[in-house]
């Protein structure tokens, strides 16, 4: 296949890695606010599950050494299109590209699991809403 398909695909997938990243943290930030607010939609059961899942997710893959999937898919892309390629996680290689802040993978590894429980006191804080059942009618 041609470079460029791979390095537009490496693209895309850079995409959704920083939109779901984007949806963890912003999504944190929206619900402290919206329950100190008392804005209803941030207790949707489906947004905060869905939410909940996603740091589950990011914690887990830290606490067993696993590089995010979205990571090693995009750099295999990468490579694929002959473009150079990083080494680590996403958000390590982000922020350094960024911030210059480099730190062991223990340190991501602490902050990770901080914001997975800031997450978990979000939700005993400020509920969710419980799923509703499907009504019958008679």
């Amino acid at each position: 296949m041609h470079a460029d398909f791979y390095r537009n695909f490496a693209d895309l997938v850079l995409v959704t890695h920083v939109a779901f990243v984007a949806f963890v943290v912003v999504g944190l930030i929206l619900i402290l606010c919206g329950g100190v607010l008392g804005w209803r939609w941030v207790r949707n059961p489906w947004f905060r599950m869905t939410h909940l899942a996603g740091i589950a997710l990011v914690v887990v893959q830290a606490w067993l050494g696993i590089i995010c999937p979205l990571t090693t898919f995009e750099m295999h892309l990468r490579d694929r299109a002959g473009d150079p390629t990083y080494s680590g996680t996403f958000v390590a290689h982000w922020l350094h590209k960024l911030l210059f802040y480099e730190a062991p993978v223990w340190a991501f590894t602490v902050c990770y699991t901080l914001f997975g429980l800031a997450v978990v006191v979000s939700w005993i804080k400020f509920r969710p809403r419980p799923f509703r059942s499907k009504a019958t009618t008679a």
